[in-house]
């Protein structure tokens, strides 16, 4: 896992995942605020082969999520990244696609951690992976995800709006909303970013 690219920001420092992120890493999974828009919590063995999944993703694809560090706060705060997705795991209109997503331990919300750590992703998926479009979704209700997808210039068509094939029918959870960014765009943000 040493070859995976590192990204440092400000802040932040995007980097491969070591053992001892695990431990915390399941907490947060297990955390019923972080995982308030998930169908439910993780246990320890759910979230251990989550990482196993992301670092397998890794080596196959070039990108996945990053464990963050916040140098000077705290070695691991959670993940940000570039997630390939595709019919086969996501059966909805928009794919074959990138997503950017994050999770983060509930002490390290409101920081703006979530809104740099996705901005970079989106630098490195636009300049280094040469990728036409990002894109990211939450549920509808998810206010926090969604004020970080605008914050970095991601735009919402409501007639985009979709139902996770994930998630039964009846559950509050199961509307999610579609958020997309293509390159152009982004490159003109970067070009004129008033």
């Amino acid at each position: 896992m040493d070859k995976i690219f590192t990204i440092k920001t400000d802040r932040l420092i995007l980097r491969s995942w070591k053992e001892e992120d695990l431990e915390p890493f399941a907490k947060l999974n297990a955390d019923p605020r972080v995982m308030e828009y998930f169908p439910s919590t993780l246990s320890r063995e759910e979230s251990d082969h989550m990482v196993k999944r992301i670092q397998t993703k890794f080596e196959k694809t070039g990108c996945c999520f990053w464990a963050v560090s916040a140098p000077g706060v705290a070695d691991f705060i959670g993940m940000i990244g570039l997630n390939r997705l595709d019919n086969s795991i996501l059966p909805v209109h928009f794919l074959p696609a990138v997503e950017v997503g994050w999770r983060l331990a509930f002490d390290y919300w409101g920081k703006g951690y979530a809104t740099e750590g996705a901005l970079a992703c989106l630098k490195y998926g636009f300049e280094m992976l040469d990728l036409d479009e990002i894109v990211s979704f939450t549920t509808v209700t998810n206010k926090r995800s969604r004020a970080v997808m605008e914050k970095i210039g991601m735009h919402h068509d409501p007639k985009e709006d979709f139902d996770h094939p994930h998630v039964p029918e009846g559950n509050p959870l199961r509307k999610h909303v579609l958020y997309r960014l293509t390159r152009n765009e982004w490159k003109e943000e970067q070009d004129d970013p008033s």
